[in-house]
């Protein structure tokens, strides 16, 4: 049998013919060659294990045109799946999902799951619509060898073995895809590939819906945060993890330390002298938050990728001074929780056991409603009851939420 290089356009008509007849092609991506059969039929399967010595142990990933062919060849299909391929495909990321029956059990050596990936190469995208299948398609390599990056090293390892190769020149990365297992939660990386993991992790963020919450102290934000965890989400005290740093992170001590020397003793900042330095002094205040936003912002974000790759969808950020920080950017929507000075002077004192007076320079320190009314994509007057509260604040969460 010959070996037919197919290197134009206008003959990938029967590079598809072949692939729906049961033969086996090479074709390009953009990060190695691929041997690709049809994905459906057993026999087209074991000729690509035999030719490539293969254990049939190890399953096959399939490639598709377009993110579609996850409802055709898989069930379960989680909505974080969806956003993967429409930020990352075409290109070098395979998911794994639960498969349907129809995708033979020789591609997924025996078990319930296949890869997907649809490959970023101008010539397959359009042989697989030409095709109209899934192409089962590992490495064009005898299984321990190195990955082929150009037509001419498919041919030098299956010369008259396979029967077409179709050319697109030089692959560009020389790396195989990234895998990342989505069939169960959490979501894995199973191989490390072109794709970063970083890059993975930050889409699945931002697929996420995230709530900011905020308002003056004393407005009873803690209900609002409940409802929120009652629906699953990840809530993060921004306050809490800023402290956390504190006894955490060298890194943010000893920013604070060169910029405001004095203030850290022993690994800890002395508070005290740490607001020597910056009360009353508007560039020493705006360098402390921008040293404390800086840290406070990659930790939540480092939280928030941990979540999404445990399934997560939902997540609040809570930070009094959410809407002056880089965390505001991150909100699909923020509410506001508000309450009349009396019972914010009310609830201060028995929260913390101090005088009126005291409770008093509290709320006259802090930014007034019409602050958080201009600001906040909603606010929500928290005086009633807590259960009058939470019905309120799941009333914004159904008309806000993308699902309610």
């Amino acid at each position: 049998m010959n070996t037919e290089i197919i290197s134009n356009q206008k003959d990938l008509m029967e590079a598809a013919a072949l692939l729906q007849a049961g033969r086996l092609v090479a074709v390009p991506t953009e990060t190695v060659y691929g041997l690709a059969g049809n994905g459906l039929d057993e026999k087209a399967v074991e000729q690509i294990y035999e030719v490539k010595g293969r254990p049939q142990v190890k399953p096959l990933s399939l490639m598709v045109p377009d993110a579609g062919a996850m409802e055709r060849c898989c069930r379960e299909v989680p909505a974080q799946a969806h956003a993967l391929a429409a930020r990352f495909w075409p290109g070098p990321l395979t998911i794994v999902l639960r498969s349907r029956e129809l995708v033979p059990a020789i591609v997924r050596a025996g078990g319930e799951t296949v890869g997907l990936r649809c490959p970023d190469h101008p010539m397959t995208l359009e042989l697989l619509r030409l095709a109209g299948i899934p192409f089962a398609a590992p490495s064009a390599n005898p299984s321990g060898a190195p990955s082929p990056k150009t037509a001419e090293e498919v041919r030098t390892y299956f010369d008259g073995k396979i029967a077409a190769i179709v050319d697109g020149g030089p692959c560009g990365l020389g790396k195989e895809s990234t895998i990342l297992d989505m069939s169960q939660k959490p979501f894995r990386i199973l191989r490390q590939g072109a794709l970063p993991a970083e890059e993975i992790a930050d889409a699945l963020v931002d697929a996420m819906e995230i709530i900011g919450v905020t308002g003056p102290s004393g407005s009873g934000k803690s209900t609002a945060l409940q409802c929120l965890w009652d629906r699953g989400a990840l809530v993060l005290d921004c306050d809490r993890v800023y402290h956390e740093l504190l006894e955490t992170d060298p890194e943010l001590l000893s920013e604070l330390e060169a910029r405001f020397p004095g203030t850290v003793e022993n690994g800890q900042l002395l508070r005290k002298k740490l607001g020597q330095q910056v009360f009353g002094d508007p560039a020493a205040l705006l360098d402390l938050n921008r040293i404390t936003h800086r840290h406070i912002t990659e930790e939540v974000r480092r939280r928030l990728r941990d979540f999404a790759l445990q399934g997560g969808t939902l997540a609040a950020l809570d930070a009094s001074e959410l809407l002056e920080s880089p965390l505001v950017d991150r909100c699909d929507f923020t509410i506001g929780v508000l309450a009349s000075k009396e019972t914010r002077i009310r609830r201060i004192m028995a929260r913390d056991g101090i005088s009126r007076d005291y409770a008093l320079s509290r709320v006259r320190a802090q930014h007034g409603e019409d602050y958080f009314r201009s600001r906040c994509t909603v606010t929500v007057e928290n005086n009633d009851d807590e259960a009058t509260f939470y019905a309120n604040i799941n009333k914004v969460l159904k008309e806000k939420l993308r699902h309610g």
